[in-house]
């Protein structure tokens, strides 16, 4: 019987061809022998440019959704809602990515814990509105329009006063319905800055950046007396967490004692334009799960992870609105606004 290794006819080759590869590119395999026993030597693939730049796209969209998916896992775990009373007193509105929405950003004048400045023994009482912005944002809008505390106004219930009390007075319901009542327009939604955890959000940015003239100011009655005393020089500045949030609080330059409370609006407005400049910074993208941490604990809000994430993508999207005040100060230190000039400026914030 013939030996079937001994034949004069030719080793019978087989080619196998694996399936394509992403990117492009093909691996390909080449067997030797009749019964294909043997595999041949493989063919090295090639690193191709477009195959760098595939996986560099697989990489920026993974690291993407990781930050949205701590963005909204943040936003359920350290969601604190508003009031009941604040929630009934906003209007309804579209998604606020896609729709224009209103929404009034408060923060309040109390002290800290472990303050020894006087009316520290205070600490749980009611407080006044230390901030009071109004953000048009979503379906392409955007729009600020400060209101400074001292403004006069009518507050439901209350009669005459300054509109920084309406939130001593009723808490954030009663600043909703004063606003919307002296301006004649409507809120949708409302945004409380968490003073405790506003630092960490912005460190988690790496800071910002503000242009500022010479601000020396102690709030909460300075270091010494257990506050934060903020030293700034003229020019750019950069800030980490607790200065940027003292020198939005700042009401007293010591630099520029004649400053008023429309200076103050002003460098709040530049510090929410300087927190959009890093939001949409490419240092950011790679910050991203440790900003989106951060971000929904330091507000408190009636939006859920969804809403909030729309807003902060349409403030992301919208440009940077110029700087824009209402009012202007009386000799008795308070803040008139003549009726044209309130309906000019509403108008304008509508417009967006």
């Amino acid at each position: 019987m013939a030996d079937p290794r001994h034949t004069d006819s030719p080793p019978e080759y087989r080619v196998y061809r694996s399936r394509p590869r992403p990117f492009g590119g093909r691996d390909e395999r080449i067997g030797a022998g009749a019964g294909g026993g043997e595999e041949g030597p493989k063919r090295r693939r090639r690193i191709s440019p477009g195959r760098v730049a595939g996986y560099l796209v697989l990489a920026a969209v993974g690291w993407a959704l990781l930050s949205l998916v701590v963005f909204m896992v943040s936003a359920l775990l350290q969601r604190e809602s508003v009031t009941d009373a604040a929630g009934n007193a906003l209007s309804d509105s579209g998604y606020t990515l896609t729709s224009p929405n209103t929404i009034l950003v408060l923060g309040s004048d109390a002290r800290t814990k472990g303050s020894k400045e006087p009316g520290a023994t205070k600490i749980g009482s009611p407080s006044r509105s230390d901030t009071m912005l109004l953000l048009r944002a979503g379906g392409g809008r955007s729009a600020r329009l400060s209101i400074p505390r001292d403004t006069q106004v009518d507050i439901p219930g209350f009669g005459r006063d300054r509109i920084n009390a309406a939130y001593a007075f009723g808490g954030p319901a009663l600043a909703v319905e004063t606003v919307e009542q002296y301006l004649g327009i409507e809120v949708n939604h409302l945004v409380e800055v968490n003073f405790e955890n506003f630092p960490a959000f912005i460190d988690a940015l790496g800071g910002v950046d503000v242009r500022t003239g010479c601000v020396v100011s102690r709030i909460n009655g300075g270091f010494k007396n257990g506050g934060y005393t903020l030293r700034l020089k003229p020019g750019e500045n950069h800030l980490d967490g607790r200065a940027a949030l003292a020198l939005a609080r700042t009401r007293k330059n010591e630099c520029k004692p004649s400053e008023d409370d429309l200076t103050r609006a002003r460098r709040q407005q530049k510090i929410l334009s300087a927190i959009r400049g890093r939001v949409v910074s490419p240092t950011t993208f790679l910050r991203g799960p440790l900003v989106a941490w951060a971000a929904p604990k330091a507000i408190r809000s009636d939006m859920a992870g969804p809403s909030l994430l729309g807003l902060f993508g349409a403030m992301a999207t919208g440009g940077t609105p110029d700087t824009e005040v209402l009012g202007r100060v009386q000799p008795d230190g308070g803040v008139a606004v003549p009726e044209d000039v309130k309906r000019r400026e509403v108008r304008r914030f509508l417009r967006g």
